[in-house]
């Protein structure tokens, strides 16, 4: 633990000392009992959480899951604590963070109610708008040009939904095709079995930049929703929760969460050393200065 790790983890042991650790229940004795933690990462959730050329977990909320993992090692005095690595999907991600497979789920996923009612969310870290990737050759600008055409989805996401809860694609007749992860379903694009993919924008950009072709892509279209992105951890687990958000919030007022868009959205990237070259949003500046973990609903009424 380098002199900068050492100084963030005592900030955090400091905003979670009182109450004293409950040893009877929760995340953190699961933790202490089995001596290891286990984080749950996407293989091509680009750059939030992905597999770099040698096939290990890095990107954005990584990096932010491993600065938590620093505040728990310091508050059960495991200094020697196992990480472990549980790769999971849009459709089974909530399962195992219910099922405590997996301790904090260090991905992709929007923050609202429905997913609130099964568990719960860290303070929001990144924020997204929902549009589309086409070919450019295509000519696509929008939902309107999508009707009776095959669309890609990632299985056990929001994004269909949203297209035909839009005014613009509620008389859309496109047919739906999904990918099994974010990979598959741009694949889909690539090879023009979909012409058009919808998902997160970063996710979008992060594919693009890393396929075979970047100028062959565009993100256009309506806005279909903007989300707040957050790490995940079960719900009703109050003293990790306390931690958990203590350490983002550390990360937030230390100025190290600017550090850590930077060095994911802002610079060259694993790996083929691509930049993404996608400034922070104006919304999520506004949440690093006032932390939140409010869902996508009342995020989008403010």
């Amino acid at each position: 633990m380098n002199s900068r790790t050492a100084v963030f983890v005592s900030l955090i042991l400091a905003a979670v000392a009182a109450p004293a650790l409950s040893q009877d229940a929760g995340t953190l004795k699961k933790v202490k009992d089995n001596g290891s933690i286990t984080l749950g990462i996407r293989e091509s959730s680009y750059p939030l959480s992905y597999l770099d050329d040698k096939q290990q977990p890095v990107g954005y909320h990584i990096d932010v899951c491993n600065r938590i993992v620093d505040a728990v090692k310091a508050r059960l005095k495991l200094p020697a604590l196992k990480l472990q690595h549980q790769a999971v999907t849009s459709q089974n991600r909530i399962p195992l963070v219910g099922n405590g497979t997996v301790d904090l789920e260090c991905g992709s996923t929007t923050n609202n109610e429905a997913r609130q009612k099964q568990v719960a969310f860290a303070p929001t870290t990144f924020v997204t708008n929902v549009r589309m990737a086409v070919k450019k050759s295509s000519g696509i600008t929008g939902l309107g040009q999508l009707g009776g055409k095959p669309v890609a989805t990632t299985t056990g996401t929001t994004s269909v939904q949203l297209m035909r809860a839009h005014e613009k694609g509620k008389n859309i007749d496109f047919k739906e095709v999904y990918g099994k992860d974010h990979a598959d379903a741009f694949l889909m694009l690539e090879t023009d079995r979909a012409v058009a993919f919808v998902m997160d924008d970063n996710l979008l950009a992060g594919l693009i930049v890393s396929s075979k072709s970047p100028a062959d892509y565009a993100i256009v279209g309506e806005v279909l929703n903007i989300e707040p992105i957050a790490i995940m951890l079960r719900k009703d687990d109050p003293e990790f929760k306390k931690l958990v958000d203590a350490a983002v919030i550390g990360l937030m007022k230390s100025g190290e969460l600017d550090k850590l868009y930077t060095r994911w959205f802002l610079a060259p990237i694993p790996p083929k050393n691509a930049n993404m070259n996608f400034p922070m949003s104006e919304q999520l500046k506004a949440l690093i200065k006032a932390p939140s973990d409010a869902p996508a609903e009342s995020f989008n009424k403010r």
